[in-house]
């Protein structure tokens, strides 16, 4: 149970502080509030990496744990209950963030730092995005974390760079998730295209997670 909490504790922590970033300094309309949120996120994840992860690893993403159970560190069963916790953990920290807008009066370009496609980004690009950046990220995230030929303690600083990278470069085409629980979460909040979009942020991120764990296998000499 405590990997779990752990789990939910660092996906709480991952959303109120990479969406709240986005919420209380204006969106992402600048190239300085693009950067400031990217490394709002990525240091969220350092964070987290040093305090979790000798607990439950540190996965704050259902895309991680999706590629962790497909190269075959960890049971489905359990993979399963840090998807549930994760996603638990990003409501309670959407839910923080709401009372927060709620009872602040400043103006806000976003309440929520929720997902959708960007102005001129067709569904196809955001979802082709999603996959490719998810892809990415989980990459970074198994070879980071392997136990033969990983980084070892600085796998945590490895990962929060990486997602930093990630979100500069994406989060002009659809805010960036690579993260289905990070977008589930703030969607439930938003409505709207946010919502109508959700699928491409689970669906893009886990296929893209799937992608990096065969890619791994083969890198690693542990596939067939």
């Amino acid at each position: 149970m405590k990997k779990y909490l752990a789990e939910m504790v660092g996906t709480m922590v991952l959303v109120l502080m990479g969406c709240g970033s986005a919420i209380f300094n204006g969106g992402c309309g600048t190239p300085a509030q693009v950067l400031m949120v990217a490394v709002a996120f990525g240091l969220s994840v350092v964070a987290m990496a040093y305090t979790i992860g000798g607990i439950s690893g540190c996965h704050i993403n259902p895309a991680i744990t999706l590629g962790c159970m497909l190269s075959g560190r960890m049971k489905t069963s359990e993979g399963l209950m840090y998807m549930v916790f994760q996603v638990v953990g990003a409501l309670i920290g959407s839910t923080i963030l709401w009372l927060l807008t709620s009872n602040i009066d400043m103006a806000y370009a976003t309440t929520t730092g929720a997902n959708a496609c960007g102005a001129g980004v067709s569904l196809t690009g955001g979802f082709l995005a999603e996959l490719v950046f998810t892809f990415v990220f989980v990459l970074v995230v198994l070879g980071a974390t392997d136990s033969k030929v990983g980084a070892g303690n600085f796998a945590g600083l490895a990962i929060g760079l990486s997602l930093v990278l990630v979100h500069i470069v994406c989060i002009p085409i659809t805010g960036t998730s690579v993260n289905p629980a990070r977008s589930i979460a703030p969607a439930l909040f938003e409505g709207g295209a946010a919502l109508s979009q959700l699928w491409i942020f689970i669906v893009a991120p886990l296929v893209g997670a799937a992608l990096s764990a065969g890619v791994w296998k083969l890198l690693a000499n542990r596939g067939k």
